[in-house]
């Protein structure tokens, strides 16, 4: 179907703009129909940047999205997309405000301190390093210290699920599965509720396996991405995690913003 419509969503911010981009995309997630452009103006801090790009805004008939802290710039926006008649969303104020309001506590109006290097960022960085050393199963001594094993077997989101969730903070560490490897000691010693375990649907896992193989130039009518093969692959997977009594997840119809949701609510639920 082709899309129609067309807007441009302007996002202005004092530090980096993240936090209204992704704001956008939900949004627009729900609109797969209607064509759209996102311009992001990060670091505005002074109000003759502000105002340039308050007119470029005027002039595309924008809807803004903004997530300024400085109260100055605040008014001016407000007040320039009154009255020109801009669609204008504060992002991040009216929860500052009621924080405020519910604990009588000023806030520090200071743009990107999201963004600092506190303890938290640090956190992160270690478990992206975590995530990488512990990728793919290269080294089980890991599944002992990590937060989470993913286990899956080819093609269900493994190593992409893993970076996401070791951008929050978690040490993740993962394990592919196939009938003729060996399943390390290691694993069976891991607390069944770190223990994650991917599915997929055979078809889709079948045409995945096949458009893998096209983009490296390849035969894709191959053992790799045959049904029977797939089949066996499911099977023993499934089997294993009954075994292990872990979480599953079938991942065929899931974002790996949704599966990462999943487990952390598992976790937190324990």
């Amino acid at each position: 179907m082709s899309k129609t419509h067309s807007l441009t969503i302007m996002v202005l911010s004092d530090s980096v703009g993240g936090t209204a981009g992704n704001v956008v995309s939900a949004a627009m997630a729900q609109f797969p129909d209607v064509a759209y452009e996102m311009k992001n103006f990060p670091f505005i801090q002074e109000e003759d940047q502000l105002y340039t790009v308050l007119e470029k805004a005027n002039n595309f008939k924008a809807i803004v999205l903004h997530t300024f802290v400085d109260t100055l710039l605040v008014e001016i926006i407000e007040t320039y997309c009154s009255e020109h008649g801009i669609a204008c969303i504060d992002v991040i104020n009216p929860l500052i405000r009621e924080v405020t309001a519910k604990t009588n506590t000023m806030p520090q109006h200071k743009p990107g301190a999201n963004h600092k290097l506190d303890a938290k960022y640090f956190d992160r960085i270690s478990a992206l390093e975590f995530a990488v050393k512990y990728d793919d199963g290269k080294d089980p001594k890991g599944f002992l210290e990590a937060d989470i094993v993913i286990l899956g077997i080819s093609r269900t989101s493994k190593t992409p699920l893993s970076i996401y969730m070791a951008n929050q903070g978690y040490k993740v560490a993962n394990l592919p599965l196939m009938p003729e490897s060996r399943i390390p000691d290691e694993l069976w010693k891991v607390d069944t509720k770190r223990l994650v375990g991917l599915t997929n649907e055979e078809e889709m896992l079948s045409n995945i396996r096949r458009e893998r193989m096209i983009s490296y130039g390849m035969d894709p009518e191959t053992a790799y991405s045959s049904k029977e093969r797939i089949r066996r692959e499911i099977e023993f997977a499934e089997d294993l995690y009954k075994k292990l009594n872990c979480q599953i997840i079938n991942v065929s119809s899931k974002s790996i913003e949704e599966t990462s949701a999943i487990i952390i609510d598992s976790l937190n639920n324990d």
